[in-house]
């Protein structure tokens, strides 16, 4: 089975971004959220592998919820997702538990790059032994 990932945006058109590069990397979006008290729930009821989480959301922002999974669940792995110009959300999210962080517009390989250095998986394709 491959990578498990929540996607968390309550941009629509973001989350489908995001899950178009995961599904062509090999790896399973098993949930999305809108907001960051959705997260939490999904977080609690999907235990997925990896949480691409962005951090200005409605509701509860994605640092909160952030803070609210590694509090109960200090392994959860975390990517904030970020606009250009919000550094110090990001070294807040870093400081709070995030393992790594990408800045929209997404560019895929940065996006790939950061889920395989969090989660030390090369996704769910089989590699050409040479």
């Amino acid at each position: 089975m491959g990578l498990k990932i929540l996607i968390v945006d309550d941009a629509l058109f973001m989350r489908n971004m995001l899950k178009e590069i995961f599904v062509k990397a090999g790896w399973e979006v098993v949930g999305e959220a809108g907001n960051g008290i959705e997260a939490v729930e999904k977080y609690q009821e999907l235990h997925p592998d990896l949480v691409t989480m962005d951090i200005v959301m409605p509701l509860k922002s994605g640092i909160e919820a952030l803070q609210e999974i590694t509090g109960k669940h200090p392994e959860a792995r975390v990517i904030m997702c970020s606009a250009l110009g919000q550094e110090s959300l990001v070294l807040e999210a870093v400081q709070a538990g995030a393992r790594d962080f990408v800045v929209k517009p997404f560019q895929e390989s940065r996006v790939i790059e950061a889920v395989r250095r969090v989660t030390g998986t090369e996704g769910s394709r089989p590699k050409v032994q040479g």
